[in-house]
């Protein structure tokens, strides 16, 4: 099979907020903005777990891969969107393939990491004993690489059989970017199958990992009740606070995009949903958990510091 459809047209026109020009400038400036604020915090979450010898833990070594993936996501997604808003609204069809292949990979790597974050914190939390003999390092490597590649398989596949769909001369996607539903969405002919798909692999990257998560601090929960002391239980529910708001603020827009078939998503349902779990979150990631978490902060105090005084 080939990757991309071979009578595609040379250019996508990418709509965005063209029904309401108001809201280009403000959301080009907030991009103009964010876009640079995350990549910091994204990497100096990456350095301080690197260089902070007491993160070298199974947590920091997802959040690591975690602030990674993010800062991947974003890159995918936020230049196209800036040029888009400021210059021209048109991506060739190469480059809506590139970036429908890395968001959706990125995208489904995220799903399933987060899945992997709350199965760290469950064995942290209740078999405490056995968590350096369970999340060793190669345990770690092992479900780390797993992520990044079930959420290649997964998102390549889907894309390349969203890019088979005939267009029928269409080249206008009511968008910020290319993305799969809304490719469906636009496409002619019979889509049945593809939904069919997507439904099936939304359900393997979003429904299963999710359950996963529920049940993971299901047991938390109910393991930090049995906890005596009021210090144990706030430091057991501080070390999943942070993950637990990211899990929301990742998939719930994430599931009313994908968990329902395209032909029924809404007009500019796509461009805020994608603008909140392509945008909002991975930008919010790093600050909430380093402002919630003292191990964190305190690593970057000191490297804040150790850079100030060797200058």
């Amino acid at each position: 099979m080939d990757l991309i459809n071979k009578s595609h047209p040379e250019e996508f026109f990418l709509l965005g907020f063209a029904d309401r020009p108001w809201l280009e400038l403000p959301l080009f400036i907030i991009l103009l903005i964010t876009y640079p604020m995350a990549m910091m915090g994204n990497i100096a979450i990456i350095l301080v777990s690197k260089l902070e010898p007491r993160l070298h833990s199974p947590m920091y070594f997802f959040l690591t891969n975690l602030s990674f993936l993010d800062m991947c996501y974003m890159t995918s997604t936020v230049p196209q969107m800036l040029f888009n808003l400021g210059m021209s609204k048109t991506i060739s069809y190469m480059g809506c393939a590139v970036q429908l292949y890395f968001f959706h990979i990125m995208g489904g790597a995220e799903c399933l990491l987060l899945a992997v974050m709350s199965f760290d914190r469950y064995v942290a939390i209740c078999k405490p004993l056995h968590y350096t003999l369970i999340m060793n390092q190669r345990v770690c490597i092992l479900l780390a690489a797993t992520v990044w590649l079930s959420g290649m398989i997964f998102s390549v596949s889907e894309a390349t059989l969203t890019l088979q769909l005939p267009l029928c001369g269409r080249n206008t996607l009511d968008h910020l970017l290319c993305e799969i539903p809304v490719l469906i969405k636009t496409a002619c002919g019979e889509k049945g199958a593809n939904e069919l798909t997507l439904s099936v692999v939304c359900f393997f990257l979003l429904a299963v990992p999710l359950c996963l998560i529920l049940v993971s601090y299901a047991c938390i929960g109910h393991a930090v009740f049995k906890i005596k002391s009021l210090g144990g239980r706030k430091k057991a529910f501080g070390t999943c606070s942070s993950h637990l708001i990211v899990v929301v603020l990742f998939y719930g827009p994430a599931i009313s995009m994908y968990l329902q078939p395209p032909s029924s998503i809404s007009r500019d349902q796509p461009k805020f949903m994608a603008l909140f779990y392509g945008v909002v979150t991975p930008t919010l990631n790093p600050f909430i958990y380093s402002l919630r978490n003292k191990d964190v902060k305190g690593a970057l105090d000191n490297l804040m510091r150790s850079i100030f005084t060797s200058k």
